[in-house]
């Protein structure tokens, strides 16, 4: 079992909003729930009446006009809550819009470069919206952006959703296949296009490619020309206008939010694409309102005028959880750039100045803040940082110590695991209860998640398939084009019928952490065992002179091998004593089982462009089959270097 690195004080557990949650169930239901394990026990026997008050206590704001909870629950597929609420999406985040208090603070590498008061936020929204209605979008449009992670992404996603139109966005660092690969498919009719990002302390310019973007779409009847890096910048292009002059005749006074069905949709988000054509995920509004009140409000202890902060792109999932965080009376941080420049620890000078509580910070900064022996405990103020939220990759047990040793010993550490299928978390925090080395605290609550074995058997304590077995308010509306729901269907429901299957190896603990051990379709099988990659890249981060590496299973002799790919860090080499020093560190610390049968020394790794590691691309190229989707990949001409690889043959 893991050792417990943290546990909350009672005066602090006494003021959270799960605590305050758990009584007024209590009062209302007659019931006792004494800790998490409880209130998630009721949350799942009595789901219907849990999110009822959930929709209640954090504050979702729309008519319910009587309608019941959920039906068809039979379904988790074709379940449906609130079926006969109203709610406008846009409403919600702009719940404050007549403050003067600061809503939005902009940072980019080192400053901050703008802030925004919720009357100006709301200004903002009033006058695109406006703008938009004139350009002739109506409800069920769709509205895309080709954006970092700015202002002007915010507002006008929340002028798009003000609307009832969809919003749907790729940061542009994607290229321009793979953004068309995934806007291409769902016909926009307005795209919102920055003129390039920073990052890294350099300027990158993404006019040209949004003029190849806008060309190839012949659904556009309008372009939106953020001028970001230069206030000079236009697109050539016949439909387009600057942003000024597209809004420039329009008011500012407040709009009359139009309210939808609670299942209209909202968001179109995308898989990676690795394994084929990105899928489009349409998300609904009551639903991802419905589960990110929660995830902020009960599992990260949210409270009305904190800030919030994630480090995250526009397209990312994360972005996403981010800005609904306006809707629990929040504050956000946006931010453009380098997460690590112009120092390894400068998000911290953010953290630290902006006041921020609840901080969203990568794994990989965590492993960069100890690798180079950095304490921000010591150089930061940071008693304000109450939780911290590590998204987006396995955190170490090394890294959780690292956390509590050096960032702040009384910060609540949590990593959840969910995704862009369901746009919320199947594995989160837990404010009121301890916090063990390595495992995702909790089984976030109203979500049926259980592991199955090779049986279909739920088991504790031992990896398989991770899956849902009751409905939930985020279940995928559709997949864009895919009104039938086959392909829906065959994504998640077609392995066990009605049974959600989230394509995770993963293992809920005998003390009820959560344990994702890696992707069900990289999981490796060797000779009949299944191993989660993350094991293995659990012990690598613990060899320093290790940079990143990739394992996956190679077809070999009638059977299966694992070959792990190894780059190194400057000046160190992958010779025969580091060789056996990775296989004694993965026999020692994982199982023999683990150890690969060869490993090979590389000078780059594929990755997505939100950087995630593509083992599906690495098997095919060894493989010598044609990479599926290429342009899911930020840096594909790396596959190169897995082709015709002599020790494979």
């Amino acid at each position: 079992m893991n050792p417990v690195v943290w546990t909350p004080r009672p005066e602090n557990v006494a003021r959270t909003r799960i605590y305050a949650f758990a009584r007024s169930l209590e009062r209302k239901y007659g019931v006792t729930l004494p800790d998490y394990a409880a209130l998630r026990r009721f949350s799942l026997e009595r789901y219907p009446e849990f999110w009822s008050e959930v929709w209640d206590f954090c504050g979702l704001i729309g008519d319910r006009n009587g309608s019941p909870v959920v039906v068809d629950q039979d379904s988790i597929m074709r379940a449906r809550f609130f079926p006969e609420a109203k709610l406008n999406f846009a409403e919600n985040l702009l719940r404050r819009r007549g403050e003067d208090a600061e809503a939005v603070t902009f940072w980019r590498e080192g400053e901050v470069v703008q802030r925004l008061s919720f009357r100006e936020l709301d200004a903002e929204v009033s006058r695109l919206a406006r703008a938009l209605q004139a350009a002739g979008v109506k409800p069920g449009d769709r509205v895309a952006g080709y954006m970092p992670n700015m202002p002007e992404t915010l507002i006008a996603m929340l002028a798009t959703t003000a609307i009832g139109a969809i919003w749907s966005v790729c940061s542009p660092d994607l290229g321009v296949n793979a953004t068309l690969d995934r806007l291409g498919q769902i016909s926009p009719s307005v795209l919102f296009a920055a003129d390039g990002a920073w990052y890294g302390g350099k300027r990158f310019d993404a006019l040209a490619k949004a003029k190849e973007i806008a060309a190839a779409i012949p659904s556009l009847q309008q372009v939106v020309v953020i001028p970001y890096l230069s206030a000079d910048s236009t697109l050539d292009l016949p439909n387009a206008k600057t942003w000024q002059e597209f809004t420039a005749s329009h008011s500012s006074t407040p709009i009359s939010f139009e309210r939808f069905p609670f299942n209209h949709p909202v968001f179109i988000l995308y898989t990676s694409g690795t394994t084929g054509q990105p899928k489009c995920i349409v998300h609904g509004a009551g639903g991802t309102l419905l589960q990110h009140l929660k995830e902020h409000q009960l599992h990260f202890d949210l409270q009305p005028g904190e800030r919030m902060f994630r480090v995250t792109t526009s397209g990312w999932m994360l972005w996403n959880a981010l800005v609904t965080a306006l809707a629990s009376g929040a504050s956000i941080v946006l931010a453009d750039g380098s997460p690590l420049y112009p120092r390894t620890d400068s998000l911290f000078d953010l953290i630290e100045r902006e006041k921020i509580a609840v901080a969203g910070v990568p794994p990989a900064l965590i492993s960069a803040l100890k690798r180079e022996g950095l304490s921000p405990r010591k150089t930061h103020q940071l008693s304000h940082l109450k939780c911290m939220v590590a998204g987006g990759a396995r955190v170490s047990p090394e890294e959780y110590a690292f956390v509590y040793e050096e960032i702040q010993p009384d910060v609540h550490f949590t990593s959840p695991s969910g995704g862009t299928d369901i746009i919320a978390a199947f594995g989160s925090g837990n404010p009121i209860g301890p916090c063990r080395a390595g495992e995702i605290q909790v089984v976030a609550l109203g979500m049926k998640a259980e592991i199955f074995n090779a049986d279909a058997k739920p088991v504790i304590g031992e990896p398989g398939e991770l899956v849902c077995t009751l409905p939930f308010p985020s279940v995928p509306l559709e997949f864009w084009g895919d009104k039938s729901g086959e392909r829906l269907y065959e994504s998640y429901f077609a392995h066990w019928p009605n049974i959600w299957r989230h394509g995770d190896w993963a293992e809920i603990t005998e003390n009820g952490g959560f344990i994702v051990h890696g992707r069900s379709d990289a999981t490796l099988n060797i000779k009949g065992v299944r191993i989660g990659t993350a094991e293995i890249y659990r012990q690598l981060e613990a060899i320093g002179e290790v940079g990143e590496s990739v394992v996956v299973a190679q077809d070999y002799d009638n059977d299966a091998r694992s070959v792990l790919f190894v780059r190194m860090k400057d000046a160190h080499q992958l010779d025969a004593a580091m060789i056996e020093k990775i296989r004694q560190r993965i026999r020692a610390f994982a199982s023999p089982r683990h150890v690969p049968d060869l490993i090979l020394a590389v000078a780059d790794i594929p990755k997505t462009a939100n950087g995630k590691i593509s083992e599906v691309a690495v098997k095919d190229a060894i493989h010598g089959r044609p990479v599926r989707n290429l342009t899911a990949l930020s840096n594909p001409q790396a596959l190169d270097l897995y082709r015709n690889i002599p020790q494979l043959m």
